[in-house]
């Protein structure tokens, strides 16, 4: 039986979604950029679909073409090619929605994270106890073997954290997520040390919204935001109810850098941030 060709990643959409928008701008339709590009209509709109894996020099190609000049952006969607990364992820593909390699994938390749979670503990600063007593709560209820391959891979990720050229990590945690005792009062205790231990190293920022802050923005959501090698590259990526959203025009994208900057700003320094989680941890 022949295999059937994995849909596009959500990089591979992207570095496509990129290359429209550089075309757009030219104010090119799909056939005339495929008419002096020598290529057909359906191979364009394939390439912007993500459907078809692309070479640099194409892209750059493509970037001259759309008359862009602007040399960062070109160098950082030429990093984006040569089609899907095989990373730890894959192992899961069949296993687990496809949202969630996506979002492993894309915080393999960012040079930097800035996250703001609210009820719950940013997955990357998780425990395993923790982790499992959070997805063991999901309605509706997954099986133990379906749980035990999200707890798996939400720790797996955790590895950008680590190792040499860990990936910087900002985190800005409301103080309602610290006080939520998943999987009882000594899980929750063992997750705040830990939370003390990760916002040591350098590399972690951790920053706690007191209650005492009162009203913020983006209450009721949490917010990865992943930095690529230029500000148009970043990208949000939102948890929702029916699963991972990823946002990336330029107006969302400054929509959530200034959220960021917003409840950051509301937020205790990192010495007082610890001081309260370490509280907390007393309390337990």
């Amino acid at each position: 039986m022949a295999r059937t060709k994995l849909p596009p990643t959500v990089r591979q959409r992207r570095l496509g979604a990129e290359l429209r928008r550089l075309r757009e701008n030219a104010e090119l339709s799909a056939t005339q950029a495929g008419e002096l590009f020598g290529a057909t209509q359906s191979r364009i709109s394939n390439i912007e679909a993500g459907g078809y894996a692309v070479s640099a020099d194409r892209v750059r190609a493509l970037a001259r073409l759309y008359g862009c000049t602007d040399e960062a952006l070109i160098e950082a969607l030429t990093q984006m090619t040569g089609g899907r990364t095989r990373g730890w992820w894959e192992e899961y593909r069949e296993i687990l929605p496809a949202g969630m390699l996506d979002l492993a994938e894309l915080e393999h390749h960012t040079h930097a994270m800035r996250v703001a979670s609210v009820i719950h503990m940013p997955g990357l600063l998780q425990t395993r106890v923790h982790a499992h007593a959070v997805i063991s709560a999901v309605e509706p209820p997954l099986a133990p073997y379906e749980v035990e391959h999200r707890v798996s891979h939400r720790i797996k990720r955790q590895a950008v954290l680590h190792g040499d050229r860990p990936t910087p990590l900002a985190a800005t945690i409301h103080e309602a997520a610290l006080r939520m005792e998943f999987g009882g009062a000594s899980v929750a205790r063992a997750q705040l040390e830990y939370l003390l231990t990760m916002s040591e190293e350098e590399h972690i920022t951790l920053l706690v919204i007191p209650f005492e802050a009162g009203a913020f923005p983006n209450s009721g959501q949490g917010i990865i935001y992943l930095c690529g090698e230029v500000p148009q590259m970043d990208t949000v990526q939102l948890d929702t109810d029916h699963g991972s959203e990823y946002l990336d025009t330029p107006p969302q994208l400054t929509r959530y850098r200034s959220t960021l900057d917003r409840m950051e700003s509301l937020a205790l320094e990192p010495a007082k941030s610890r001081d309260v989680i370490h509280r907390i941890a007393q309390t337990l």
